[in-house]
């Protein structure tokens, strides 16, 4: 059948460390079929499955004490359109090797999240995005998808056969069924011209909207604590390729944005009164930098340095008062936060469980450095989000349940009745979509 499965209990422990279960039975399929034997056996015995692809989300979607399917083998390129543009993977191929194989034919993802350390499946299922006022999230480009059902029926999707379930499943949040292929529209590949500076926050926020809609890709960190932001401009360009040498991109990506900054963190845990200084330090050593490089090497960043973060979208009008205020409560929280605050935009879509289903949103991203408690830092964060209809991002850290999320989506029941559909029985459920769907 293909399937290779671990009998012997495994602890599954997330990229963060911060999410651990221990599964009944692992399970490493190299085909779909195999997947589908193994949840119809679940289904059939009243346990449960849950898919995993590399444990990148900061909350237990994926946890189960039941059957866990690794999707790591389900990794191919299938098919390859140069006409459409469109590209047919396996769900389990990683964001990172899939971006090689695009750029080997001449393709490339629209737009992309700073990490590439995703599934194709966990990053279209918990609406991963990038940055972009035009861009919506990488589920946006989906135009075809193949998905287990609770029952182990194979169900293949399209703008032709049952686009009904397209247009709903592209988000599942893992609570739909086993997501084993996608297909993809691509773009024909492009450069990036890269400028990056050191700003006045204020500035930033006084003149938020026209900075998100004159730039194809635009983002700024700010360093809690501090008067001023890192921000970055990233644009299509018909330039060539101008990268940073080996040596530079070593020193600014590997070795300062991960090697000295694990560093600093691991200082500022230790000793939590050296974190205003360390901020301000931090600050000032920032600079400009330039750059044109393939869109991809631009948008992906190493992340060695690990973390918690939650994420929020909200209305991209309310974004400079929302930052404000929670710049106003970080200096009121009386612990020392050294991680930057992360703000990006996309555009809005149609897809019922999508973060930004039907409104253009801005996005506001606070994190943790591992071992750091963050439940003050983040649960009064969310209280300022949630005066803005906030949404939080699926596959990262929040505290809102069934009741509290629904009002946020108008489609909620419609991806609640498809749901039910796919998956009458609970097949796929566990204690986070317990908590954020309901039973």
């Amino acid at each position: 059948m293909g399937r290779s499965a671990s009998r012997g209990a495994k602890e599954f422990r997330n990229w963060a460390g911060n999410q651990v279960c221990l599964p009944v039975q692992q399970h490493r399929p190299n085909s779909v079929a195999s997947v589908s034997a193994v949840v119809a056996k679940a289904q059939r015995s009243g346990e449960t499955v849950k898919a995993v692809g590399s444990g990148h989300s900061f909350t237990a979607a994926a946890c189960t004490s039941g059957h866990m399917i690794a999707l790591d083998r389900l990794n191919k390129v299938e098919a390859v359109d140069h006409e459409t543009c469109r590209v047919t993977v396996q769900a389990g191929i990683t964001l990172a090797a899939l971006n090689e194989q695009l750029a080997a034919v001449g393709l490339a993802m629209p737009n992309l999240g700073d990490i590439a350390y995703q599934t194709v499946a966990g990053a279209i299922g918990t609406a991963t995005h990038g940055t972009g006022l035009l861009l919506g999230n990488l589920a946006t480009a989906v135009v075809g998808m193949e998905i287990v059902s609770g029952s182990g029926e194979i169900i293949w999707c399209d703008e032709g056969t049952n686009p009904e379930l397209l247009a709903v499943a592209r988000v599942g949040v893992g609570a739909l069924g086993v997501v084993t292929k996608v297909t993809l529209q691509c773009v024909p590949e492009f450069n990036l011209h890269v400028q990056e500076s050191v700003e006045d926050l204020d500035d930033l926020l006084d003149g938020f909207a026209e900075h998100a809609a004159g730039n194809d890709h635009f983002e700024f960190f700010w360093v809690p604590g501090t008067q001023k932001a890192m921000v970055k401009r990233n644009n299509r360009t018909q330039r060539v390729a101008e990268p940073e040498s080996k040596p530079a991109y070593f020193l600014n990506k590997i070795v300062m944005e991960n090697v000295a900054f694990g560093a600093i963190c691991r200082v500022a845990r230790r000793w939590p009164s050296t974190v205003p200084a360390i901020a301000r330090s931090l600050s000032s050593l920032a600079g400009d930098r330039e750059v044109v490089d393939r869109s991809d090497r631009v948008f992906a960043s190493p992340r060695l340095v690990k973390f918690c973060e939650m994420e929020y979208g909200v209305p991209i009008e309310a974004l400079p008062e929302a930052f404000r205020r929670v710049r106003a409560f970080a200096a009121e929280l009386g612990e020392p936060i050294l991680f930057p605050v992360e703000c990006r935009v996309s555009a809005a879509d149609d897809i019922p469980l999508s973060t930004a289903q039907g409104r253009t949103s801005a996005w506001i991203a606070v994190h943790r450095y591992r071992g750091i408690d963050y439940a003050n830092y983040f649960q009064g964060v969310e209280a300022i989000m949630n005066d803005y209809n906030g949404r939080p991002h699926w596959g990262k850290l929040h505290f809102q349940n069934a009741a509290s999320l629904a009002p946020r989506y108008p489609e909620w029941d419609r991806f609640m009745e498809t749901r039910a559909k796919l998956d009458p029985t609970g097949v796929f459920h566990n204690t986070y979509t317990d908590r954020v769907f309901g039973p």
